[in-house]
């Protein structure tokens, strides 16, 4: 099998992973919605599959993983909720891989501008969805909910995000060198 055949399959592979790992993580928080609000358990595999497989794949598992825990477990619900997470995990999945594979800088500060960058465009592109899809059934989105959901009650996941990313990244760079 050629190289580049290896590589992709090494991605393929990798992303099931990340997937069964977003699909599995969030029993962890015992499946309280306001548990999951605050540790965010599905962010972390679509960022690391958007790290080391690349933004296509990092987007493809973003995308596909709220609607498959929500067809196995009704966790979170399909429609809003499992609509725009899949946008706003698609999202930090593009997004870290384009800027960490883009970006020509020393490893440990790529980790974490590609990790910023897809925070901060994650949160964005999941108050623009709930905003039109709450506005769809009559319901609407405020910028205090926006701040409250997307920073203040989720400020410990973004912060477990933010050291335990880079600690995974440093460990693997450290086992394949």
């Amino acid at each position: 099998m050629s190289r580049s055949k290896n590589n992709e399959l090494r991605k393929l592979v990798l992303s099931a992973l990340f997937l069964s790992l977003g699909i599995v993580l969030p029993i962890l928080t015992g499946q309280i919605k306001e548990v999951g609000d605050t540790l965010l358990p599905m962010h972390l595999p679509v960022m690391l599959c958007g790290l080391l497989c690349g933004a296509k794949y990092g987007f493809a598992i973003g995308l596909v993983l709220p609607f498959t825990r929500s067809l196995i477990f009704s966790m979170p619900p399909m429609y809003p909720n499992a609509v725009y997470m899949a946008l706003e995990l698609a999202t930090y999945g593009l997004v870290i891989g384009y800027f960490y594979h883009k970006l020509k800088i020393n490893h440990f500060t790529k980790v974490y501008i590609s990790l910023v960058l897809a925070q901060i465009s994650g949160r964005i592109i999941w108050a623009i969805a709930k905003t039109i899809l709450l506005g769809i059934g009559g319901k609407t989105f405020t910028f205090e909910m926006f701040l409250m959901g997307g920073f203040i009650d989720a400020s410990l996941g973004i912060m477990l995000q933010l050291l335990i990313i880079p600690t995974v990244m440093a460990i693997i760079r450290r086992l394949q060198s």
